[in-house]
């Protein structure tokens, strides 16, 4: 639902659309599963050569960056027509991870949206100025493959601190092909979001007239939202409406720097007008920081007032979905049982109290839906809708704290697997190692510490308390320590296939972890620290990164693999900390209140996550909810049966995009 803070865009937009005098769209388009390129050209705008160009300039992309871009041409959005809820349900669909972008245009319907992932390297307010700033001015000249080229540059310059490289690129194939055109509008485009080596820079006045527009219209957003919040006071309470207030508050301070920076230029001591040109910048990116701020809070009462408008239905789902998660829960106990008589209590501390956790959300949801189900037998639709959103998010909680231990028990099966396959790979290094002439008594010590660690490794893969994770860790630990001295009689070859031939476990390994880190944090966000939460986010990065490279550069990547499993063993241990505290701190469990304190569903407002929007794992910014995106999706891919951290919360239901 578009909130009431874009209204002035939107009609301004409606007023260029009519006078442009665009057709009506001839068809329609449901989200698409992408293919094998980069480019899906079903609204048929592009050339042969156009698509070429495109393709090849996003694989430039990904080669300069590590940053992966789709780019989509229909004719109309449809099921959902929103662009920005079609945008990402096509990234969903496609699994697409943090680092991975899709720009959908509705050439007919006049709509595009950039799907990003909060929690990916590009902020969404660089984001929200890519789109702005770049794309949509080539949308609006029906440039399409502009507007692609537009949103690779974008992406291209947040990396590389300016696209110099990546400019040079451009006009070289601008060249070949003969697209001046093209090429101008790009460098418009850099110009206007700022200026970039060897672009020529935006006009000051025209920066002017673009600052100056910026801040009337945050100020009147900011109007809008204070009316907005004193409505949403009235129908959702005090409690509901906290991070509204003060995310007011923020964009306030940001326009007044903004006013502050304005009034500095129009008193009568005169500024440089590169003092200017510093100074429009920092207030147009002052005005996009509070508008979108502000935007993010009013999509979020717009899912409530849904709520609310049809509290009896919202309801009946809810209720249903709490049945069925407390029919799943019979048997976790049993199951939980069943693993204990195979693995050591360590292996399986992350899962150990899920079972009670999932009947403290449970027992959270039904204090709230029999609130609800009064306030709905009273007609209160508003007061019910805080309820059932509180609920569904304790519901979720309670799912994935059960789906936790049956990963887990996956997780353990594989490194079983892989650790056997890993102890074949070292008896054969050891015996390579003790064949190697040794004067001066270097590989003594690796080979006698590695012999060690595979004794007991051997041990926790095999003993009548197994601990597979931790044994693989020890396997890791020992291969990394016989390569090292081995590395000086192996040749680049020979250290890069030695790399490859361990590296999948390894991934699978750091994968684990993540994922097992991920999860006890998801459901426990009330108490886990900022800390714990950052060694997740590096750990997910990292992961990110070794999958990418996996196999260009497998060395980096097993390097990659090993720091993100160690950043995720961190993380999960700062969060146990954290846990421990928040428990000891005079909370108790095993009431349905504590429960949603520990999920975060007390603590922090119903309106900073959860709901309907993808978030790759639930946290980072809000720590979301129901019917989030697990990030884990390369090139379609994903690692299966479990999420990947990166801040690791990143969400795709950014504010964005727009019609042209």
């Amino acid at each position: 639902m578009r909130s009431r803070l874009t209204s002035v865009v939107a009609v301004s937009l409606a007023v260029l659309v009519g006078s442009l005098g665009f057709a009506v769209p001839a068809s329609a388009t449901e989200p698409v599963t992408l293919g094998d390129g980069r480019v899906w050209d079903q609204a048929d705008v592009l050339t042969d050569a156009q698509e070429a160009n495109l393709d090849a300039h996003l694989e430039r992309l990904t080669a300069d960056t590590g940053l992966d871009l789709w780019v989509v041409y229909v004719d109309r959005f449809t099921s959902p027509t929103s662009a920005e809820k079609w945008a990402s349900d096509t990234a969903e669909l496609n699994n697409l991870g943090p680092d991975q972008y899709l720009l959908a245009v509705a050439t007919e319907g006049r709509a595009y949206y950039l799907s990003s992932d909060s929690s990916g390297p590009v902020s969404d307010d660089r984001i929200t100025a890519i789109e702005q700033d770049r794309v949509l001015p080539a949308l609006q000249q029906e440039d399409w493959a502009g507007a692609g080229i537009a949103a690779a540059d974008g992406l291209a310059d947040t990396r590389s601190g300016g696209g110099g490289g990546v400019i040079w690129v451009v006009v070289i194939v601008a060249a070949i092909l003969g697209a001046l055109l093209v090429w101008a509008l790009v460098r418009r485009r850099r110009a206007a979001a700022g200026g970039s080596s060897g672009s020529r820079p935006i006009p000051l006045e025209e920066l002017e007239r673009q600052a100056g527009a910026a801040l009337v219209q945050t100020d009147d957003a900011m109007t809008t939202s204070a009316q907005e919040l004193a409505f949403a006071k009235a129908e959702f309470g005090d409690a509901a409406t906290a991070e509204f207030e003060q995310a007011i508050a923020a964009a306030r301070s940001s326009l007044d720097r903004a006013f502050a920076l304005q009034q500095q230029m129009d008193d009568d001591v005169p500024d440089s007008p590169e003092q200017r040109r510093a100074w429009y910048g920092e207030i147009l990116d002052l005005c996009r920081s509070a508008s979108a701020a502000l935007a993010e809070k009013a999509d979020a009462f717009d899912a409530l007032r849904d709520l609310a408008k049809n509290a009896p239905e919202a309801l009946a789902r809810v209720q249903q979905l709490r049945a069925d998660a407390g029919t799943r829960l019979e048997g976790v106990d049993a199951r939980l049982a069943q693993l204990r008589e195979n693995y050591r209590a360590d292996a399986l501390a992350a899962v150990a109290d899920n079972a009670a956790q999932a009947r403290d959300r449970l027992s959270f949801a039904d204090a709230r839906l029999t609130e609800a189900q009064s306030e709905v037998a009273a007609g209160d639709g508003a007061g019910a809708a805080v309820g059932i959103r509180a609920a569904e998010q304790a519901v979720d909680q309670a799912s994935r704290l059960q789906e936790a231990i049956e990963k887990l028990a996956a997780d353990l099966a594989d490194a079983e697997r892989g650790g056997a396959a890993l102890v074949t790979e070292l008896d054969a290094d050891l015996a390579a190692a003790a064949a190697t002439p040794d004067p001066d008594s270097r590989l003594a010590p690796v080979i006698a510490s590695t012999r060690q660690n595979l004794d007991a490794a051997r041990e926790r893969l095999t003993g009548s308390a197994r601990d597979p994770l931790s044994a693989v860790a020890l396997l890791e630990q020992a291969n990394a320590a016989i390569d090292g001295a081995l590395g000086e009689v192996r040749d680049a070859q020979q250290r890069a296939d030695r790399a490859r031939s361990v590296l999948s476990q390894t991934l699978l390994q750091a994968k684990a972890q993540v994922s097992a880190a991920e999860d006890f944090i998801s459901a426990r966000r009330g108490a886990v620290g900022a800390t714990a939460r950052t060694r997740l986010a590096e750990a997910g990065a990292a992961l990110v990164q070794a999958t990418q490279l996996q196999q260009s550069d497998p060395e980096r990547a097993l390097d990659l693999a090993h720091r993100a499993a160690a950043l995720a063993g961190e993380a999960m241990q700062r969060a146990q900390g954290d846990v421990g505290s928040f428990a000891g701190g005079g909370n108790t469990g095993g009431g349905g209140d504590f429960g949603g304190m520990l999920g975060g569903i007390i603590l922090g407002s119903l309106l900073g996550g959860g709901g309907s929007g993808r978030s790759s794992g639930g946290f980072g910014g809000g720590f979301g909810g129901s019917s989030s995106r697990r990030s884990g999706g390369f090139g379609g891919g994903g690692f299966g049966g479990g999420s990947i951290g990166r801040s690791s919360g990143g969400s795709r239901s950014r504010r964005g995009g727009g019609r042209f």
